[in-house]
């Protein structure tokens, strides 16, 4: 058996398991022995599951908001470009893993307040990065948060659709869309 291990590992496992099937899955018996560790340092780290799960919660949401605010500043000079980096980095590298992440955490928020908080703080988070781009591109507040909305949802959404399209095909459909979200009519 290893000797101690970090709370940052149990959070990783947790989220594994987390991945591969759901809230109900992350249990401490086998956190402890896919670490291959005994109980007892789980111990020492939290103190129950509930813990774990919160520290997961928060890990996650920590994580995704400082992707998304770093992919959103990084992504090119203009806003346009920003925009065209996200949905190029959304639509050609797909995580399964951080998609089904994803997905666990928003099916574990349907039924814990906890986890529905730490989605909601995400999708402000997402939303007001959307929304700020948009902003900066001149749409008027309103306009600006519709379109992030439509941004956030091609993101997510495009990753479970044109699962049977071949990649040519994908990649027109993302083109076209991409066309529409970045495209700003002045007045």
């Amino acid at each position: 058996m290893k000797a101690e291990i970090a709370s940052q590992d149990w959070i990783s496992a947790g989220l594994g398991e987390l991945a591969k099937g759901g809230v109900d899955a992350v249990r401490v018996e086998v956190l402890a022995e896919r670490l291959g560790v005994t109980k007892g340092g789980f111990y020492r780290r939290f103190r129950d599951r509930r813990a774990l799960l919160d520290a997961i919660l928060e890990s996650w949401a920590e994580g995704r908001i400082a992707s998304i605010e770093r992919q959103a500043r990084e992504g090119g000079e203009t806003p346009v470009e920003r925009i065209k980096s996200l949905i190029k980095l959304f639509s050609e590298r797909a995580n399964a893993q951080g998609m089904a992440i994803e997905l666990a955490i928003r099916q574990w928020a349907r039924a814990d307040p906890i986890a529905a908080a730490a989605a909601a703080r995400v999708d402000v988070a997402r939303l007001e990065t959307a929304g700020s781009l948009y902003r900066d591109l001149g749409c008027s507040a309103p306009d600006a948060d519709a379109r992030a909305v439509l941004l956030y949802a091609f993101l997510f959404g495009q990753g479970m659709l044109f699962l049977d399209e071949s990649p040519r095909k994908r990649a027109s459909l993302v083109a076209a869309c991409t066309r529409l979200l970045t495209e700003i009519e002045r007045k």
